[in-house]
């Protein structure tokens, strides 16, 4: 019999997301580039020494080497990473070229400008091939952007994460930050996503979170049956293990295991010289990274007996045969 899929996603979001996200204001210029410098080398190793090819998601203004600024070299320097990921069969993602949170919400002539500025940085990057998915920032997905997709010959979207709990988190956390007048720069998604279907379906091209007729493919976040707990990196990594365990078994009920990982999650607060009022807000920066990498190992571990793993192209390709 044929065992199902799990892809694995890495969405590589900077330093300065996540002070948005606190309402921190602006991130230490030095750690710009810390997630491609740092973490993502960690991440990169660990795939390969096990074989295992990941898509990346990249945000282009990180990698845009014809940028004009003080840190070009930096930019191309992530360029050239990325590169090489891609020609050892990585899979690299589009996920916008500033990572806006409020994409979904922006007039289509912006939606259209951020969607094509990190394609064209991709092109740059993996020879002018063409880039097949898309992950918008938060998790909120738009008409608009189907629409630029479409347009451009994508095969996936995978911004849909029909998770409640995730998002009553999240809404607690933006609540909190509001009343101590320290607003987040991150947006709540459109709460219909939330009952959206959690296995791969085509999009209605102007209701993302709905079954349709699109010419691409929803590939959703990763979420558990009936409960719909989220079963991504930070989530499973924190987890005690006989809970990540169990998160973990229940996605064999699933047509489809859409891993989420962030690049983050390979992150060392004291190595990298991440700042404290960081470190206090995101649980995961708490665990040093060696003891991260041993339980992605394991969670990779469990994976490898239950699923083949590939990427978010190739499951795309296979669900638009069926779908």
């Amino acid at each position: 019999m044929t065992r199902p899929s799990c892809a694995i996603s890495i969405d590589l979001d900077s330093i300065g997301c996540y002070y948005r996200i606190y309402g921190l204001g602006s991130h230490p210029p030095e750690l710009e580039h810390v997630i491609l410098e740092r973490a993502l080398p960690r991440a990169a190793a660990l795939f390969a020494k096990r074989g295992i090819h990941v898509t990346w998601f990249v945000v282009g203004r990180d990698a845009d080497a014809d940028l004009s600024m003080r840190d070009r070299a930096a930019r191309a320097a992530n360029a050239q990473r990325l590169a090489a990921l891609a020609r050892h069969g990585d899979e690299l993602g589009n996920h916008s070229y500033s990572h806006p949170y409020d994409l979904a919400r922006l007039a289509p002539d912006v939606v259209d400008a951020e969607i094509a500025g990190c394609d064209r940085v991709l092109r740059a990057i993996n020879g002018n091939k063409n880039v097949r998915g898309f992950r918008a920032p938060g998790y909120d997905v738009s008409a608009s952007m189907l629409e630029s997709l479409a347009r451009r010959g994508y095969r996936y979207d995978s911004s849909i994460f029909p998770a409640p709990g995730y998002y009553a988190v999240k809404a607690a956390v933006m609540g909190a930050l509001a009343l101590l007048r320290r607003p987040s720069g991150a947006v709540m998604t459109n709460p219909r996503a939330l009952a959206a279907p959690p296995d791969p379906y085509r999009p209605s091209m102007t209701a993302p979170w709905r079954r349709g007729q699109a010419p691409l493919v929803e590939l959703p976040v990763a979420v558990t049956p009936w409960a719909r707990v989220p079963a991504i990196g930070n989530w499973l990594i924190l987890a005690p293990a006989p809970i990540r365990k169990r998160l973990v078994a229940q996605m064999v009920h699933r047509r489809f295991f859409n891993f989420e990982l962030h690049g983050l999650d390979f992150a060392d607060a004291e190595k990298d010289g991440i700042p404290g009022e960081l470190v206090s807000r995101q649980a995961d920066l708490r665990v040093p990274i060696a003891d991260k990498l041993s339980r992605v190992e394991r969670i990779l571990d469990d994976l490898a007996e239950r699923w083949d793993l590939v990427t978010l192209g190739q499951v795309a390709a296979d669900v638009q045969l069926t779908e």
